[in-house]
């Protein structure tokens, strides 16, 4: 028996996103029908005006209600440290663990030139714009062990390496090409407090 074309229309859409197989996107979808108008109205206005309220930080380009993040404008926090990484979902994966207590800066993506994504496509500048103003900042690179990762890596170690900044990166423990979201906590404490200078990989 197959599903009307619009509830299978909505199965489809459900099994586009990621972590989403057949069986929750036809779950999802039949939960979707099921709810009342009132519901349902709310759900849609959530994702109609989701893009629209939620800004990018002007200081480390994660998202944020505001212009400037929670995260950039807590005075707790240590705007010594920049951990920078590749995507916002990295930061909630930092967040949620509560392991670190500097700031961060989002790339919004990784060089790589099969897709035409150079440096300047990424949010690089504004990070040397803020090394600019700091004593003694240690920026820490916390992207994707891929090809596209250790690319990007040392393109930031030679730009930072014109200021007074100390250049770190994770620890081998992060296993190759796994995205940060998907590691658990105790590898990414260890992974962060291993952290080491990467003067002689560039």
């Amino acid at each position: 028996m197959k599903y009307p074309e619009k509830l299978n229309d909505l199965i489809d859409f459900y099994k586009s996103l990621p972590g989403i197989g057949e069986k929750n996107a036809v779950r999802l979808a039949l939960s979707t029908y099921e709810m009342d108008d009132k519901t349902l109205s709310k759900l849609s206005d959530n994702l109609l005006h989701l893009k629209e309220s939620i800004k990018k930080c002007s200081v480390c380009g994660n998202i944020s209600d505001n212009e400037i993040c929670e995260i950039c404008s807590n005075p707790d926090r240590n705007h010594n440290i920049i951990c920078v990484l590749e995507d916002f979902k990295s930061v909630f994966s930092f967040e949620k663990n509560n392991i670190f207590d500097g700031t961060y800066h989002v790339l919004g993506g990784l060089i790589n030139p099969m897709d035409n994504i150079n440096p300047e496509d990424l949010n690089i500048d504004s990070l040397v714009e803020r090394i600019k103003n700091m004593d003694n900042p240690e920026v820490i690179i916390a992207l994707t062990s891929s090809i596209e990762g250790e690319m990007t890596m040392l393109y930031l170690k030679r730009v930072l390496s014109k200021y007074n900044v100390k250049v770190t990166r994770l620890s081998y423990g992060v296993p190759l090409g796994m995205s940060l979201d998907y590691i658990d906590m105790i590898s990414l404490n260890k992974a962060l407090d291993d952290r080491r200078e990467i003067e002689d990989e560039a």
